[in-house]
Order: structure tokens, then C-alpha cells, then sequence
């Protein structure tokens, strides 16, 4: 099984001058953790995500104006991807090891193309893998679980 075959194509995304507040509103309304945070609305070159966490974190509990602090100040930019045609395992692998609960997926000009997360490999999976990767993922560590 493929990346492909398992992930969320086109989810909605945000630039660094999105302000966070308006990206708060979108991951409500999506039901949504996380956000991928593109170079420009015209272009789809993912350069970063912004999770409720990182909000949490680096605008509220920082003291910001939310309705005038941008992504930018608030996302993570060193974001581990995969390819539409790597493997579920490699997935797995890369969750586990970086302990992340979502990838991106990116073509191979570095556009975003959709999204996996952590429930979609456990609904996939008919192996014990996705059990231990979710152990893996949640392990205590100093990564904040994106």
C-alpha cells in the first residue's frame, strides 16, 4: 500500500501571513490538528505546518494578539515529508522516528498533494506495525507531537 492510496488529498492550507486566528477558525471547521503552510496562495510549495499545538504555544500562551500574530510566527518549518508512492511502512518508519502524529506528502517539485495522519494509517493497517508505531509516536521525547 501506497501513500497514496491512504492519504487526504488537498487539504485546506494557510501562507506565513495568514493571520492565526483565521487559521484557527479553518482547523475548526475542518476538524483539523494541523494546517500546511504553503509559499503563496498561488503557489503550492509547502513550506511548513502550523498545528493547534504550535498556537497554543508559541501565540497564546506567548501572550500574542491572535487576531494580529501571522502562521509565521507560530509554525514549524523543518517538516519531514514523503512522496505519493513511498510505502505505508516508510510512513510508519518516519512517524515513529520523528515522533509526528501527520506527514505531508509532496510531488517532487516539493507541492503539496495531501496529507497522512496517524488515524489513517490505524484504519489502513492490518498489521500489529501500526500498533507500534502509534506507541512509538507517543513516547515521551522532547519533539512536540505534530
Amino acid at each position: 500500500m501506497k501513500a497514496r492510496d491512504i492519504m487526504s488529498r488537498n487539504p485546506r492550507t494557510v501562507t506565513p501571513e495568514t493571520r492565526i486566528q483565521d487559521a484557527a477558525r479553518m482547523m475548526k471547521e475542518e476538524d483539523v490538528g494541523i494546517l500546511p503552510v504553503i509559499e503563496g496562495a498561488s503557489k503550492n510549495k509547502l513550506i511548513g505546518v502550523v498545528t493547534d499545538r504550535d498556537i497554543a504555544i508559541r501565540c497564546v500562551a506567548q501572550g500574542h494578539d491572535s487576531s494580529k500574530c501571522m502562521v509565521k510566527e507560530a509554525m514549524s518549518s523543518d517538516v519531514k515529508t514523503c512522496r505519493e508512492d513511498d510505502s505505508v511502512d516508510k510512513l510508519m518508519d518516519m512517524m515513529g522516528r520523528e515522533q509526528v502524529r501527520r506527514i505531508p506528502i509532496v510531488d517532487e517539485r516539493g507541492a503539496l498533494v495531501g496529507i497522512v495522519a496517524q488515524a489513517d494509517i490505524v484504519k489502513k493497517a492490518d498489521d500489529g506495525k501500526a500498533e507500534r508505531t502509534v506507541e512509538k509516536i507517543s513516547q515521551e521525547s522532547g519533539k512536540h507531537n505534530r
